[in-house]
């Protein structure tokens, strides 16, 4: 019997590292992934997009062009690594999926396309290539203004050190309007906002965790959550 796919998704800054490093010390009985693999030829690709090798100045084709660089990083992964795991039944949580792509890259076209870039992203990853579909998507709310804060503090107050999604606030924001779309228009998994802020403050990653792991063994033993 395959296993269920649960996603940590959320925009950079939110906090996904810590609490997926939490998740693995409860949950450990679960396989855990996290995308992108920077260390693989895929994951290299993947580098020089964030540092801006692969500007172009069409979106349409870069919403494309860029999806098939996640997309590759997801299937050499998913090949050559966590497949046993999941024919197994093992539980598989992942920080970021095919759920990024409909994030981050569909927000590069305009509204009126997002339909039908949803349709071909879903087809391709689950249809096409064979990466099977997640069963539950939990996002990680943050308002970008919090988020940059606490990107800024990552890296010092050195902003340079920001890739191109994460030196534009204003294209995070778009983000955070395709997250709701996306959790409106996704026919394969069932998506949970979690808010990780209170009165502008984010807050503390022992009482997210809390609510994230109630959230998880819901979604594992079948339980219905909003």
């Amino acid at each position: 019997m395959a296993s269920k796919i649960i996603i940590i998704e959320g925009l950079d800054g939110c906090g996904k590292s810590t609490q997926l490093a939490l998740l693995a010390e409860h949950f450990r009985d679960c396989r855990f992934l996290t995308f992108p693999n920077y260390r693989t030829p895929a994951g290299e690709i993947i580098t020089e997009y964030l540092e801006g090798s692969f500007t172009d100045p069409d979106p349409e084709h870069s919403a494309y062009s860029a999806s098939t660089f996640y997309a590759a990083d997801r299937y050499i992964s998913f090949r050559k690594d966590w497949r046993v795991d999941w024919i197994s039944g093992r539980t598989i949580i992942s920080a970021r999926y095919t759920t990024s792509n409909a994030i981050y890259q569909m927000t590069k076209l305009d509204r009126s396309l997002w339909e039908g870039y949803c349709a071909w992203l879903y087809d391709y990853e689950y249809e096409k290539l064979g990466i099977p579909a997640p069963d539950a998507v939990i996002f990680l709310d943050v308002p970008v203004e919090v988020s940059q804060r606490l990107l800024t503090e990552r890296y010092h107050g050195d902003e340079s050190k920001k890739d191109v999604h994460e030196a534009d606030p204003d294209y995070l924001k778009r983000c955070r309007d395709a997250v709701r779309y996306a959790a409106g228009h996704d026919p394969y998994a069932k998506w949970y906002m979690l808010n990780c802020c209170y009165d502008g403050e984010l807050r503390t990653p022992e009482s997210i965790h809390k609510e994230l792991v109630q959230l998880i063994e819901t979604i594992r033993t079948g339980g219905e959550e909003e």
